[in-house]
């Protein structure tokens, strides 16, 4: 096998590795890419590159920006006294597209887990204490995944700042043009204990 066959299979090896991408679907993207590699893969491997060089986690959220503190926490027009607690960055994106929560984040980097012996000490936990203490945080918002994980997570904290500030979680339920028959048997279990008047 030839060095740039070796390069070739090396991408198509690491585009295997992120999510949602399997071994056909990487070469598949490796091959579009070399097909147009000047108006795709040299921008795309520059991007690449200046990504890795300046990506930083905010020390304070988690978040990912340019800088030790992210735009968001940076941000005066942001509430202080609000917190939304999150699982993941892209939980904390998707928040933000929605355009609706002005206050600020916390990214927990995933949840509590006694199986793969995750504790709190492994999350940022110990830091959102650090927060609601420091920064007169007067609400936390858990907006955390409906999973066995999530809603474990989402006890633990609730119970740690019991008395200190006041916990509220996303409402869990039908979605917006959800149709009951497509819905999963816990979602509507949800859904009808979290019934509110009409």
């Amino acid at each position: 096998m030839d060095a740039g066959r070796k390069d070739i299979d090396a991408l198509i090896d690491l585009m295997a590795k992120l999510p949602g991408l399997g071994p056909r679907s990487a070469r598949r993207a490796v091959l579009h890419l070399i097909k147009k590699r000047g108006r795709l893969m040299s921008p795309l491997a520059d991007a690449m590159k200046a990504v890795s060089e300046n990506a930083r986690e905010c020390v304070k959220c988690g978040n990912i920006g340019t800088g030790t503190i992210c735009d968001i926490c940076a941000s005066e027009k942001r509430a202080i006294g609000e917190i939304c607690v999150v699982e993941d960055v892209a939980d904390l994106w998707a928040m933000e597209r929605a355009a609706v929560f002005r206050g600020r984040y916390h990214v927990l980097g995933g949840t509590l887990s006694a199986l793969d012996a995750i504790g709190p000490e492994e999350l940022r936990i110990p830091l959102l204490m650090s927060r609601v203490r420091d920064e007169g945080v007067t609400e936390i918002i858990l907006a955390l995944n409906a999973t066995i994980d999530g809603q474990t997570t989402a006890h633990y904290i609730a119970d740690e700042l019991a008395g200190v500030c006041t916990v509220t979680s996303l409402a869990q339920g039908v979605p917006i043009g959800g149709e009951l028959d497509y819905l999963d048997d816990g979602t509507i279990t949800a859904a009808l204990r979290a019934r509110k008047g009409f």
